[in-house]
């Protein structure tokens, strides 16, 4: 009996998280506008810090993660050269229902989303010293405003919504980085198996690429799927959500934008919040 195109098609397993930047990108993998012949795609969405635990394991051949967990799972996965949320000038936030100054906050307790997200990262690179207790990232917004911590560490939409919530900016990250290392911050990127094999890696990677590059040439179509994981954002803050982290830096970091991933393991690992060194390798 023949064998069929579908049962020779290799099933790749993706994972990213359930963010409409997230959703935005693999917009033309997840509803077939982009295909690759002898190769189907399954979807996994997870948290990003979930994510970044899962890859330890090697769960997913692609999967999204946090930078800061890039040195974890380096023997097992490469980085994309696609793929990454990329903050230019911006990034994760600390947030408070005080108007506290920098040195103030420094002394606080911060609820974070997670030890191995890059927000966690420049957090302690920021204040080495900051006491942090991990909340879901979903939940640190209300815990804050219910006064259960002194300030959150915020990604992710809550970037945007924050002062409807009543909420003080006392620095966002992306910006003291910037002014500080005169570099965009890379905060999350793709990850692939090196045991895929050159070949479905490079294949692999090309589709994401094409992927991507189909929702930047179909913005509405792309747009519309992707608010369905937008956790309430009005379509107008949706799509401004998305253009800061889907661009032209999500299908190529650029070189300054490799060169601050590395600086920014490099600096993990030389304050002691990475116990590993890294070896930043793009696909």
């Amino acid at each position: 009996m023949p064998t069929t195109a579908s049962t020779k098609a290799r099933t790749i397993s993706i994972a990213h998280s359930p963010d409409s930047d997230d959703a935005f990108m693999f917009y033309g993998l997840a509803t077939n506008k982009v295909r690759v012949p002898g190769l189907k795609f399954s979807h996994t969405l997870c948290d990003i810090e979930t994510l970044n635990r899962k890859a330890m394991e090697a769960v997913y051949d692609v999967t999204a993660i946090s930078f800061h967990a890039y040195p974890y799972i380096q023997e097992k996965y490469a980085l994309m050269s696609c793929g990454g949320s990329v903050g230019e000038g911006y990034g994760p936030m600390i947030v408070a229902a005080k108007a506290y100054s920098i040195a103030e906050i420094k002394s606080k307790r911060i609820a974070v989303p997670g030890k191995l997200t890059t927000a966690y990262l420049a957090l302690k690179l920021f204040a080495p010293q900051i006491e942090t207790e991990v909340v879901p990232f979903d939940q640190i917004i209300p815990q804050v405003l219910e006064g259960k911590h002194d300030a959150g560490l915020i990604i992710h939409e809550g970037q945007l919504t924050y002062a409807k919530s009543g909420l003080h900016r006392v620095i966002d990250l992306g910006k003291w980085w910037r002014d500080k290392q005169g570099l965009p911050l890379p905060l999350g990127g793709n990850a692939i198996r090196r045991d895929l094999g050159a070949e479905t890696m490079a294949r692999v990677s090309d589709a994401v690429r094409r992927s991507i590059q189909h929702a930047l040439d179909h913005r509405e179509q792309a747009l519309e799927y992707a608010r369905q994981f937008a956790r309430d954002l009005e379509p107008q803050m949706a799509d401004r959500f998305v253009g800061m982290y889907v661009n032209e830096r999500t299908l190529d970091y650029g070189e300054d934008g490799r060169a601050a991933a590395a600086l920014l393991l490099h600096m993990g690992w030389q304050a002691g919040i990475i116990p590993q060194e890294p070896r930043v390798e793009f696909l």
